[in-house]
């Protein structure tokens, strides 16, 4: 397996697209050196915040090679390969592996709503099919099913390559139950921006952030604080943010995250049906926010 630290800021991020829908390599290349200028300690590509659901095969290869390529291992990678087709998933992997990616990304399957045996069976067919190592997301919001903490500690102990889960539950005391029953190496990282600092201090390691697509430096700041156990400073950047954390899912994402990062000069606002651009009240919430903090 590739072996790296699974822990402090890693934005998952968008994905650019042209204005007549292509995906945009020259503006995912200049955004990918926008990240680790700002300090990040790893990158998902192709998790929900890329619009991965909307790219063809071909598109996805194309995205994941260009950030292996670009980040010239100076922090590694996360391919998110989620599907709620096993052999799909396991395709997506495959693919990911081919590119260079340090590890895979993958939700429980949506829609289908799997027991905990076919859970445990789909993630083993991804590592067994490419003995890379496993971060699991448990996102009920979209798949439409919690992994409990009884589960997610079943699946840490019977698959060796599951090295952490990005859990946005939202359920900080099911995170506790994971943290307390897990491997001391497992890591355990908050899905949402806001509850970083509080699972930090429960005793989680990271974040998979929306927030750091815009301002990477200041919420690996932020991260950074409170992995040293300075709450005072981390607390002070946490609230300072929290407003822009917030708007950020004023509409589904990644709507309003790439509408800021279309403000910003990074990207063009284009997305993929069934997305669409945001309402023009709800943008003019988030301009207030991104102008308040003087990042337009």
């Amino acid at each position: 397996m590739n072996s790296f630290a699974l822990k402090g800021t890693i934005p998952a991020i968008v994905t650019p697209f042209t204005t007549t829908g292509k995906v945009d390599l020259p503006a995912l290349k200049k955004f990918i050196e926008f990240q680790i200028a700002g300090g990040v300690d790893g990158i998902v590509v192709c998790g929900s915040t890329g619009e991965a659901a909307t790219l063809e095969i071909d598109e996805y290869e194309l995205v994941v090679k260009t950030v292996v390529e670009q980040t010239k291992k100076r922090v590694p990678v996360i391919a998110g390969a989620s599907n709620n087709n096993t052999a799909k998933a396991v395709e997506l992997s495959k693919i990911a592996k081919k590119t260079g990616a340090n590890a895979l990304l993958h939700t429980n399957p949506y829609y289908n709503k799997p027991t905990t045996a076919g859970l445990l069976a789909h993630f083993k067919a991804i590592v067994t099919a490419t003995n890379m190592p496993l971060v699991i997301y448990n996102v009920p919001g979209r798949t439409g099913a919690n992994m409990s903490a009884e589960t997610s500690l079943k699946i840490v102990k019977e698959i060796d390559h599951v090295i952490g889960i990005k859990e946005a539950s939202g359920n900080i005391a099911q995170m506790m139950e994971i943290i307390k029953g897990a491997p001391r190496s497992f890591a355990v990282l908050s899905g949402d921006d806001a509850l970083t600092l509080p699972l930090i201090a429960a005793g989680g390691v990271g974040i998979v952030s929306v927030v750091a697509n815009e301002i990477p430096k200041q919420f690996s700041e932020m991260v950074r604080a409170a992995l040293a156990g300075d709450f005072v400073k981390a607390r002070e950047l946490h609230y300072t943010w929290l407003d822009l954390m917030n708007v950020n899912f004023i509409e589904s994402n990644p709507i309003p995250v790439k509408t800021a990062l279309s403000f910003m000069g990074l990207m063009k606002e284009s997305f993929r049906l069934p997305l669409t651009p945001m309402n023009p009240a709800n943008k003019n919430a988030l301009v207030e926010v991104l102008k308040k903090h003087k990042l337009i």
